[in-house]
């Protein structure tokens, strides 16, 4: 059974989602360019130069977390060369918030592909706008229903 392209990223995106050791929002993202290369992945997680192992230092409680943590689709920018990233396409497994949004329109990413999201919050909202006012396509990634098994 082969997989389209589209398939493939996004399942990338919810396979590195799996690497975040966020116990309830663990999100992935891919940045890929039109010739369907990988440019850069990230994931959910501290800043990896923290020695985060200690969870009393940095626990993952969501008020808390929220003012440590790095977001995938701003590791997935990070992790690659940001100059590259002009008309290509982010897949990511959490549609982005407004400080993602902000970067991801800062870096000439020209569509971006979601997998959920949560509607009617403020940051929803502003990101919706941020996206669509830098001519950023949004794609709703609609599963296929296929299921791809893999034994590690």
């Amino acid at each position: 059974m082969a997989i389209n392209w589209n398939e493939y990223f996004m399942s990338l995106a919810i396979l590195t989602s799996k690497r975040s050791k966020d116990p309830n929002t663990q999100v992935g993202a891919i940045i890929v360019n039109d010739k369907n290369k990988i440019l850069s992945v990230g994931y959910n997680g501290f800043p990896k130069t923290l020695n985060c192992d200690n969870d009393d230092i940095y626990p993952w409680t969501k008020e808390e977390k929220n003012l440590f943590v790095v977001h995938a689709e701003e590791n997935c920018i990070l992790n690659g060369n940001i100059e590259k990233y002009g008309g290509c396409t982010m897949y990511c497994t959490l549609y982005p918030c407004h400080k993602c949004a902000q970067s991801i329109a800062q870096t000439g990413i020209r569509k971006v592909v979601y997998l959920n999201k949560k509607e009617d919050t403020p940051s929803f909202i502003a990101s919706k706008k941020i996206l669509e006012n830098a001519g950023i396509i949004i794609e709703n990634y609609i599963k296929s229903g296929k299921t791809i098994t893999i034994e590690i």
